[in-house]
Order: structure tokens, then C-alpha cells, then sequence
């Protein structure tokens, strides 16, 4: 369900998990090389779900293993719309020294790249990203807010418009 729209930002409530997989199921349908996506929100809200959903639509693959990236801090895969990089930065720091070991910063307006915890990113954010912060409500649901920042998310965000 759509519960506000502005120019440049929207929220979805999303109900239990599978509403959150077929939320990913409809960014990953729509993504492209190039497009960032910043994941936000407490631990447990549900910021790698949405990936491992998005990653796997990426794929056409729904049973394909995708695991977290808590431990080998990024995961690649091939896709036919180009490689997609999956960074969990919880354990960083943060700056600029860790993101260029990683490659984040050439990896940032390349590849298809979903970020979780992107605070640790600190100034090195893209020109284009959409941020998606996840929050747990009463009942089990989540909220998606979500803020498309920079040009050329008109596709994108209407994939995400009609997924509710």
C-alpha cells in the first residue's frame, strides 16, 4: 500500500516478508547498470532480505543461493543486465581508505550495487542513488521509505509505484 508520494520520495508498507521479497522482486526487475542502492534501518529489519530478493529477479533464479555479505563484507554476480556487487559495511569503520580497498568507489555508477549500512560510506556516496531505509512496525510489517536522489529514476520508481 502507497502511503505518501512526493517528488523525490515515497513510503510502502509492507505487511509481512513476502510482501518485502516482492517489493525486491519488483527493484531487481527494474534496476540497471549503474543504479545504487543504499539499504538502511536496525539491525534485523530486513535490509538483506530485500537484497537477496532483488539479487535473485536479477538473476531469474528464485532458489539461487545468496548469501549475506556480513562476513566477506561484498558478493558479485554475473546477471545478464551486467555484474551486481552486494556490500554489507557493517563491520567498517568508515571513509574513504576501506571503500577504495573494496572498489566501492569504482564500482559506484558501474555496477548494480546494493549497499547495507552505507553510514560507513561517509562522503563517498554517489551523484545517483536511491536510499531505502527499513523500519519495523507493530505487527510484523516494515516500512519502506525510500528517496530517489539524482536524475533518471522514472522507470525505476514506477516499477516500484506499481508493486503496490
Amino acid at each position: 500500500m502507497l502511503l505518501l508520494t512526493l517528488p523525490h520520495s515515497m513510503t510502502l508498507h509492507l505487511p509481512d516478508e513476502a510482501a518485502t521479497e516482492a517489493f525486491g522482486a519488483a527493484l531487481g526487475g527494474a534496476m540497471a547498470a549503474g543504479d545504487t542502492v543504499l539499504l538502511s534501518g536496525p539491525l534485523g529489519a530486513g535490509k538483506s532480505a530485500l537484497a537477496r530478493a532483488a539479487i535473485r529477479r536479477l538473476l531469474g533464479d528464485w532458489r539461487a543461493e545468496v548469501p549475506s555479505p556480513s562476513y566477506t563484507l561484498i558478493n558479485v554476480y554475473d546477471t545478464e543486465a551486467g555484474p551486481v556487487w552486494h556490500a554489507d559495511l557493517y563491520r567498517l569503520g568508515g571513509g574513504g581508505d576501506e571503500m577504495a580497498e573494496l572498489g566501492l568507489d569504482e564500482a559506484m555508477g558501474r555496477v548494480i550495487l546494493f549497499v547495507e549500512w552505507p553510514d560507513r560510506l561517509g562522503a563517498a556516496l554517489p551523484e545517483r542513488y536511491l536510499s531505502i531505509r527499513l523500519d519495523m512496525t507493530d505487527g510484523g510489517g516494515r516500512d519502506a521509505a525510500i528517496a530517489f536522489h539524482g536524475e533518471g529514476w522514472e522507470r525505476l520508481r514506477a516499477a516500484l509505484e506499481g508493486s503496490h
